[in-house]
């Protein structure tokens, strides 16, 4: 290296040490590159390199790993067997519906609704007309069968977001979400008119029932316990009229 009269030490030696990559050329870069390809082709365990772990660490590594899937796999296991379980705690033991405790917690939802955010949906009480009679005449098997057919016409005739239930013997409840009171009355005549006009069949025989509704609007003014006793009364006000 020449050093000029009049050049500062410093300088001469930064002018050397910034010309020195031009003299190695491309063989500089391809270096670089090759050590950066093999930098990324080295094997690890846990994001760390395999070549700065000892042989025992690597095998407790991989075991750890082992044991960590285990685990995911038995706990989402348990989460769908739990849902599962849930699943049969909410729904009526013989029906395809919910049953009285899961009906009422959809009710108290509803009513959530309508006080927060002021969308009122409506309470259907439903009561079978001549089920008694299936049951004295032609036993309960039959019985049991024309439960399992209404329940089955309720929930085909009604939307996913609403919710049936059976609130015992041969009373039925639905909750018709963000439904108002006379939309309502409609779909619970319509209702009413489909498990008259539907025969059930049991042994090869053609079995008839009727149905009595009442209808309460689930508003922020009512209570779960409030809706269902008045929904039911009026179910019952029907019944009487059309005996």
């Amino acid at each position: 290296m020449r050093i000029r009269p009049g050049d500062p030490i410093g300088a001469a030696a930064r002018r050397d040490t910034v010309s020195a990559p031009s003299r190695t050329g491309s063989a500089g870069a391809s270096a670089s590159a090759g050590g950066a390809s093999a930098t990324q082709d080295t094997a690890s365990i846990m994001g760390v390199p395999e070549s700065e772990l000892t042989p025992n660490v690597q095998r407790a590594l991989l075991s750890l790993m082992g044991e960590v899937d285990q685990l995911r796999k038995e706990t989402e296991a348990l989460r769908a067997k739990i849902r599962d379980l849930e699943s049969l705690a909410d729904h009526d033991v013989f029906l395809p519906v919910l049953n009285r405790r899961a009906f009422l917690r959809e009710v108290s939802k509803a009513l959530a609704l309508a006080e927060r955010h002021d969308a009122p949906s409506a309470l259907l009480y439903m009561d079978l007309n001549g089920f008694k009679h299936i049951n004295d005449t032609h036993g309960h098997a039959a019985g049991d069968t024309a439960l399992r057919q209404v329940a089955e016409l309720i929930a085909a005739h009604v939307r996913e977001t609403d919710a049936v239930g059976r609130l015992g013997g041969d009373e039925f409840g639905v909750v018709l979400t963000l439904t108002p009171a006379a939309a309502a009355e409609r779909k619970a005549e319509e209702l009413a008119e489909t498990i008259a006009s539907t025969p059930i069949l049991h042994e090869g025989v053609e079995l008839r029932l009727g149905a009595a509704w009442g209808v309460r609007a689930l508003d922020a003014n009512v209570d779960v316990e409030t809706a269902m006793a008045e929904a039911d009364a009026a179910m019952y006000a029907r019944k009487i009229a059309a005996a």
